[in-house]
């Protein structure tokens, strides 16, 4: 029919779409190996603390590349061992260049796990003991927002500020929120987007905010005893 436009086959067919086929995956693997070379080149240690001047890296700790929003480096300890994931924020002050005196804000034990998209967020002190291990995008907070005034908007009121301490070989699920002035006990564990404010003692399980769902006893073991 005259007038009627022909279209070609534009996918590629023969020796030239395998050609095609094989630029493909020769450029997807270089991007993916350059990926992983600046995620090495990227990490920070005690070694290559690249542009953060943390008040200290213990042995084999290793953040991965790339971090999070780090600032206020000078008031946050990291012990040995740790391992931060990607994304992770760790900040010390209400803002860049905070002064907070002479003593760390925030503190890492030994082996602490923080998984990716982790916030950490100290303007008091915030403990975390050894071998606290954090699922993904784990929130702790000293910090909370104020809203004693109900003719201020609740952003624009200086926020409240509690210490905050985990004990050691805790657990914290992913999604889990840490609240100021929560006082975690030794392996307490908190469950995938269960809160904690307040205390828990040692060998505890949270589920919603304020409620301890499992305490060990050394005589009867789990009480309630975990279901089967």
């Amino acid at each position: 029919m005259s007038g009627v436009p022909k279209y070609r086959n534009t996918f590629p067919s023969g020796a030239v779409g395998a050609l095609a086929a094989w630029r493909r995956r020769a450029v997807s693997r270089a991007v993916h190996r350059g990926w992983r070379w600046v995620q090495g080149a990227g990490s920070v240690t005690a070694e290559r603390p690249g542009p953060y001047r943390f008040g200290r890296i213990g042995a084999h700790t290793r953040l991965a590349f790339p971090l999070g929003t780090v600032f206020g480096e000078r008031w946050i300890e990291l012990g040995e061992h740790c391992i931060i994931g990607e994304q992770v924020t760790l900040t010390a002050g209400m803002m860049p260049g905070h002064d907070l005196g002479p003593d760390a804000v925030l503190r890492l034990g030994n082996g602490v796990v923080l998984g990716r998209g982790s916030h950490v967020i100290a303007t008091r002190e915030v403990t975390i003991g050894d071998d606290v291990f954090c699922g993904p995008y784990v929130y702790i907070t000293s910090d909370n927002h104020s809203y004693e005034d109900p003719h201020q908007p609740i952003g624009r009121q200086w926020p409240r500020s509690s210490p905050v301490s985990i004990g050691s070989g805790s657990w914290l699920g992913a999604g889990a929120v840490i609240l100021p002035g929560a006082r975690l006990g030794r392996n307490v564990v908190v469950r995938p987007g269960g809160r904690a404010g307040g205390g828990a003692g040692p060998r505890g399980g949270r589920g919603r905010a304020r409620q301890v769902v499992r305490r060990w006893d050394e005589k009867e073991g789990w009480r309630p005893a975990p279901r089967r």
